[in-house]
């Protein structure tokens, strides 16, 4: 092997000696790095490789270099101990606890300190701390709360809550009050903390047009009633149909609910596909202005149509016999609809030629069998008069009604009923409960629909109910929708759409 002996200074060339002979380097590469180097101080090699040559003299002299170099490093080091410096004075406790609640060491500890500056002879301990004089408050009445309670919540004790209720539904029922009233209280001062606050004042809005404040006068609570000045005209609002009925009306200003009224209403009359995008809806609406500012919108009154092509509708809603129907101005109401299910369970024998199931021969089954179990309640499929409810042979217990023009429906196989004749019914009331009477394999509904005193197949029947009104109801209702057309236009913002649009409602 070759070894490097020293570095020719100035020629830039490297003498290698294997075993004496001088050779040549080899001319170094782009990149190449020599990775160490030996230096000679006259024949004074200063750098000893102690890992060659053990033992030889010149070994034992770098390691008397190292040893002597590492003595003179160790020799030379810094002491480690403490420096000597001024330290001030430790502070009295009073004045580290002022200055510790000045800094930012009380987050460290909770910031529970309590001390702002040190004590004097100025500043004397409190026996007790004194309480607010009076408390202002803010309750609301939650769905399904009581006065009562909110009241004790709010730190009223219960006698006195109990006493406040009382007081108040003296001027208005305390069940009538919505959910969502505020109310504003003030507790006065306490004799003694072992005692709840009094109640020294009340204030809240009972109605939309009344307030009711209550107060402690010469230590006796009174009530004081605040009239709110209510104007109560209609609000009416006409549009333009445009690509949308709904969306129009709610461009408007039209709630939402009273769009569904209005189309429930419309649709008895007319498909809401026909209304065409040139027509004009008409809507009046119960509304309600406050003096103080409030506004509440209510239920629909009148629901009109200027059509371009097709007789034009004006509707109000009228209420004849404790029932709510929709009339046109001629008195005339009519409403779209079926036949209610008597009960809700399957139907297991429809209406025609069948095998009977007691007397074993093919017998026409004269309507339909609902499934159900004993004791379930029996509907009535139309608003009519009860003009049977009684025994009638192999039918067992059976209640019949009759729906003018006719058409009269029977509910066989009862338990018990619920109503009794002449009694006048409503679509959906319960009239009797099943049963297994009479010729019955088991509970279940025979139920059957008359015409002119023949049987015919229930389910192929879909009705037009029609109302008239006559004598002080049409004179009452035409003055009530005269009333209703005469009213201002309160919001009227047209969606105007070409002539040419289609109508997509």
């Amino acid at each position: 092997m070759y070894r490097f002996n020293e570095i020719a200074t100035g020629s830039g060339s490297v003498a290698l000696r294997p075993g004496g002979a001088t050779l040549r380097p080899p001319r170094p590469q782009f990149g190449h790095k020599v990775e160490s180097v030996r230096t000679r101080v006259g024949d004074l090699d200063l750098v000893v490789d102690l890992g060659q040559r053990i033992g030889s003299r010149e070994w034992f002299r770098g390691l008397v270099t190292c040893t002597a170099l590492c003595y003179a490093a160790w020799s030379f080091a810094p002491d480690m101990g403490p420096i000597e410096a001024f330290s001030p004075a430790p502070f009295p406790d009073a004045q580290f606890q002022e200055a510790r609640a000045l800094n930012i060491a009380p987050l460290a500890y909770g910031a529970d300190t309590g001390r702002r500056m040190a004590p004097t002879d100025a500043v004397q301990p409190l026996a007790d701390i004194p309480e607010r004089p009076v408390i202002d408050l803010r309750a609301t009445l939650g769905r399904g709360d009581g006065l009562a309670r909110v009241l004790e919540r709010a730190g009223v004790a219960h006698a006195e809550a109990d006493r406040v209720a009382s007081m108040i539904g003296e001027i208005v029922p305390v069940t009538d009050l919505r959910p969502g009233t505020v109310m504003d209280l003030t507790l006065g001062r306490r004799p003694n903390r072992m005692v709840a606050r009094p109640l020294d004042k009340l204030s809240f809005r009972a109605r939309f047009d009344l307030r009711i404040e209550l107060n402690r006068v010469g230590g006796l609570l009174t009530t004081t009633r605040i009239p709110i000045a209510v104007d109560e005209t209609p609000l009416r609002i006409q549009g333009q149909v445009g690509s949308s009925l709904y969306r129009a009306a709610r461009a408007a200003g039209v709630p939402a609910r009273a769009i569904e009224t209005y189309l429930r209403a419309i649709s008895s009359q007319v498909s809401v596909s026909d209304i065409g995008a040139s027509d004009r809806f008409d809507f009046v609406i119960e509304h309600r202005r406050a003096a103080t500012g409030e506004t509440e919108t209510g239920q629909l009154l009148y629901a009109g149509l200027d059509r371009v092509s097709g007789r034009d509708l004006k509707m109000m809603q009228w209420t004849v016999d404790g029932r709510a129907q929709w009339y046109e101005a001629s008195g005339v109401g009519r409403q779209r609809g079926g036949i209610q299910q008597p009960v809700p369970g399957p139907i297991t024998s429809n209406y025609g030629l069948r095998m009977h199931p007691i007397l074993r021969y093919s017998r026409m089954h004269r309507g339909l069998d609902f499934r159900a179990s004993y004791g379930t309640p029996i509907l009535a499929a139309m608003d009519g008069t009860v003009s049977r409810a009684g025994w009638a042979g192999g039918y067992g217990k059976q209640v019949r009604l009759s729906h003018g023009n006719g058409l009269a429906t029977s509910y066989s196989h009862m338990s018990r009923f619920a109503v009794s004749p002449g009694a006048r019914v409503r679509q959906g009331q319960v009239i009797g409960y099943v049963g297994s009477t009479g010729l019955s394999t088991g509970p279940h509904l025979h139920y059957e629909m008359y015409r002119s005193g023949q049987t015919i197949n229930p389910r192929s029947v879909r009705f037009t109910e029609r109302a008239q009104l006559s004598g002080a109801d049409l004179a009452s209702f035409r003055s009530r929708l005269r009333s209703l057309l005469a009213t201002p236009l309160g919001a009227a913002r047209t969606a105007e759409v070409p002539a040419s649009a289609t109508a997509a409602p």
